[in-house]
């Protein structure tokens, strides 16, 4: 595990990256898919893959969350060659901000140039139902904001500016075509679109937490891919992301309901095979 008072270096990108090109064979990956919570069965989709683990590559650390495999594959989706993350890291494993994007410079190297990341999140738009898909067209990180940037410190400028602009960070031309693979596979009545609230957690929100994300514009929340996101921009690459509304978060304070990880992983199994569909068809059209 990162200490936090471990700092980033160059170096340690090249490293992983170096090990990885020794080991991902012919394989040329242009696309980077990163696997949230439940949603490991994504690497299933991948053709003559070439499975490394976490522990193995050089300066990368474990992923630590049930519902994460740790691993990294190398092959084909749909015939495009690909490398996929099957678990993520988060800052509430306590890994420094620049340890949880750290992946994502990784791949810059090894030649990606758009990602797909995939989360399991909390509806709070009300309209919003279990099981649905949400696009991403935008975040909130709170982190982020109260300083847990993976940016955060010396600038790598050999991957991209000390003040990159986050105006752009869910490609608009990308999300339209997520969309209309959704609806080739009459996947509409399930598809929306909306604004991804990034907390530290690991603790769930509160009811007042809730509704003041909900205030902000908010339309799911969810522990993860911010800081994926920022790195990526900053290195350049072309960002598409989809959560899975794996619950509907709770804003009444009369309410029975709870809210547990289980949860999160049942409604990830149960909606799999359409995010693999999904999945599969989008990075075809690429």
């Amino acid at each position: 595990m990162a200490s936090p008072a471990e700092t980033y270096s160059t170096e340690k990108v090249h490293e992983s990256a170096n090990f990885l090109k020794s080991k991902m064979g012919s394989v040329k990956p242009k696309i980077g898919v990163i696997c949230g919570s439940g949603l490991s069965g994504l690497g299933e989709l991948v053709e003559n893959k070439i499975i490394i683990k976490y522990t193995d590559i050089p300066s990368f650390v474990e992923s630590t969350v049930p519902g994460h495999k740790g691993q990294m594959l190398f092959g084909q989706i749909n015939g495009k060659d690909v490398v996929c993350m099957q678990g993520r890291f988060h800052p509430y494993e306590g890994y420094p901000a620049w340890v949880v994007g750290f992946p994502l410079r990784v791949m810059k190297l090894l030649g990606v140039d758009t990602v797909l990341a995939t989360n399991a999140a909390g509806g709070i738009n009300p309209d919003f139902k279990v099981g649905d898909f949400m696009v991403i067209k935008d975040h909130i990180s709170f982190p982020g904001l109260s300083g847990f940037n993976p940016l955060r410190g010396h600038n790598d400028e050999s991957f991209g500016p000390r003040f990159p602009a986050m105006n752009d960070s869910y490609d608009k031309k990308l999300r339209t075509l997520f969309k209309q693979c959704a609806s080739e596979l009459g996947l509409d009545n399930i598809m929306r679109e909306g604004v991804y609230c990034n907390v530290a957690g690991p603790s769930y929100e509160t009811i007042a937490e809730l509704r003041l994300l909900l205030k902000l514009g908010g339309d799911a929340v969810g522990m993860s891919t911010a800081q994926e996101v920022v790195t990526a921009r900053h290195c350049g690459l072309k960002v598409v992301a989809c959560s899975l509304i794996t619950n509907e978060c709770i804003l009444e304070y009369d309410s029975n309901k709870t809210v547990c990880h289980e949860e999160v992983l049942e409604t990830s199994k149960q909606r799999a095979q359409k995010m693999e569909s999904l999945v599969s068809k989008f990075i075809g059209k690429l």
